[in-house]
């Protein structure tokens, strides 16, 4: 049975909807359940203690609803591992903070969490259908208190379309489902504000219907009049704006071993690229030095390219949003598109290829670079683009 099969087994399912809680603990997933089991919450938010607790009754109270049980069967179980894993990242960020309680970020250090125990642990990768399930658990994840809160939000509206995008790379992600989850998140609990809550998180799914975006993403006329929108440009989401770039800039990310440089040699052949591996070995830094020299040269030889209005390929691992957007936020200085393509492989032939490489990266630290690896979403630029190689 693969890590897959054994995963999504014991999901409740017609006719009982029993949780098979015995079967999850089987899974390397119990780690998880044990150390929530010793997290402590505000009981201002969560009565009923522990976040194992917690855990257990969102489950139930997911299992229960009608919304859940109409699902089709693959969205009922990535819903599902939402749900049991929502919370993980309260382990490493619940703090005591003047007293009280608090886990800031834990939405989205739990998708990280999530991401290498789903990839590494279970082997979800290597096909565009594991990475498409795995990665609409972890935007589930990452994005589950935002219903319940839409309230606060400086600009609820664009926060919900800019959410509902990456529904264009993780094909089964939806606001209807982020919000499904989040109703069970507020029923899982002793709170006595829950009822007003829940209407909030309902609040938030009528907003996503008005807009057109709770099914799927919302249709924009173009790339550009898409990412500008979901940039944060003061424009209604169907305008179409003018286009006044002059040609594309290819950023190309993935972890050590995955075959960016075979990639681009069969897709992208005639682009010149800017390599960080290239420019390490020309300066003779290796990967356990300082970086800043390489990033500067790299980042000089990109400005040659845009001073020319030449499109180029910019080839380094880009792992995380900051990395991205410190070099996307350059290209679009010189007024040139961007498209991010973000490449991927099994875990277990990311290490193979790791090995064969003339310059294998320790393990230790790939696994560090899983641990901190965040896809690109939709609203980070022009194109954005999930590929399995």
């Amino acid at each position: 049975m693969s890590g897959w099969e054994k995963l999504t087994a014991p999901v409740p399912d017609a006719p009982d909807w029993r949780i098979d809680w015995e079967a999850f603990r089987a899974l390397p997933c119990r780690s998880f359940f044990e150390k929530m089991s010793q997290i402590g919450q505000n009981p201002r938010w969560h009565g009923e203690g522990d976040v194992w607790s917690h855990t257990q009754m969102v489950c139930e109270a997911l299992a229960s609803m009608a919304a859940f049980r109409n699902l089709p069967g693959r969205q009922r179980q990535e819903v599902f591992l939402a749900a049991l894993l929502h919370d993980i990242g309260k382990i490493p960020c619940t703090r005591l903070e003047d007293g009280c309680l608090v886990s800031p970020n834990h939405t989205a250090v739990g998708a990280r969490m999530a991401r290498e125990f789903l990839r590494v642990s279970m082997g979800l990768g290597g096909t565009a259908g594991q990475l498409c399930f795995r990665e609409t658990i972890c935007q589930l994840i990452r994005y589950h208190s935002v219903p319940a809160h839409i309230l606060d939000q400086a600009d609820p509206e664009r926060r919900l379309l800019q959410i509902a995008a990456n529904g264009e790379l993780a094909g089964d992600f939806t606001l209807e489902l982020l919000c499904l989850l989040e109703e069970a998140d507020m029923r899982g609990r002793i709170y006595p504000h829950m009822e007003a809550s829940v209407e909030t998180v309902r609040l938030c799914r009528e907003l996503a219907e008005e807009l057109s975006g709770l099914h799927g993403p919302f249709s924009f006329p173009s790339p550009r009049a898409e990412y500008a929108y979901l940039s944060g440009r003061r424009i209604v989401p169907g305008q179409e704006l003018y286009d006044d770039t002059w040609g594309e800039v290819v950023l190309l990310g993935g972890l050590p071993g995955t075959g960016k440089d075979t990639w681009i040699r069969e897709h992208l052949p005639d682009l010149p690229m800017v390599s960080l591996d290239e420019l390490r070995r020309e300066m003779k830094i290796s990967p356990t030095e300082p970086q800043g020299p390489v990033a500067a040269a790299a980042r000089e030889r990109a400005k040659e390219y845009l001073r020319r209005r030449e499109p180029f390929v910019w080839n380094a691992t880009s792992l995380t949003p900051s990395l991205r957007e410190k070099q996307i936020r350059l290209f679009h200085d010189y007024h040139a598109s961007v498209r991010v393509v973000y490449l991927e492989t099994s875990w277990e032939e990311q290490l193979r290829r790791n090995q064969s490489r003339a310059e294998e990266v320790p393990q230790e630290a790939l696994g560090r670079m899983q641990k901190n690896l965040v896809l690109p979403e939709r609203m980070e630029a022009e194109r954005v683009e999930w590929i399995i190689v």
